[in-house]
């Protein structure tokens, strides 16, 4: 993993790496509403942020809180067209007031949580016309 942070600058000018400091549980709290839009959605919002298989990095590893994960290109696929298919308005119409913590800028979250959707739907959809998987980790 610290080989991979040491290149992450270079993958993420490349569009093969994306991050989300410390909020990615809020990004995911964003893509949630998508069941109040959609009560019949088989969960594709979990995808561009909890998606995927977990993977162990040690044999020791603590199984409710492993740092990688896999997801296959079917789900890759899948993630992207949830994220192209959804409404980013309509999710923060949805949700918005819940992201925005007291003494914030609306509109500077707003934006912030707009930018990380963007940059999602560019990854997601590169990977998936690539048929490749995605590597999640969380260094917390």
């Amino acid at each position: 993993m610290s080989e991979a942070w040491d290149n992450h600058p270079d993958e993420y000018a490349a569009g093969i790496a994306v991050s989300i400091d410390k909020v990615w549980h809020a990004v995911n709290d964003l893509y949630a509403a998508a069941v109040v839009l959609d009560a019949d959605a088989v969960k594709p919002w979990e995808l561009p942020i909890y998606g995927g298989r977990p993977v162990a990095h040690s044999a020791d590893a603590d199984p409710s809180n492993l740092p990688l994960g896999i997801l296959e290109p079917p789900g890759v696929s899948q993630a992207a067209g949830f994220l192209a298919s959804v409404s980013f308005d309509e999710l923060w119409n949805v949700a918005g007031a819940k992201l925005v913590w007291s003494g914030w800028d609306e509109a500077q979250v707003r934006q912030e949580f707009l930018d990380h959707h963007r940059c999602l739907q560019g990854f997601y959809g590169q990977a998936a016309t690539a048929g490749h998987a995605v590597v999640r980790a969380v260094w917390a």
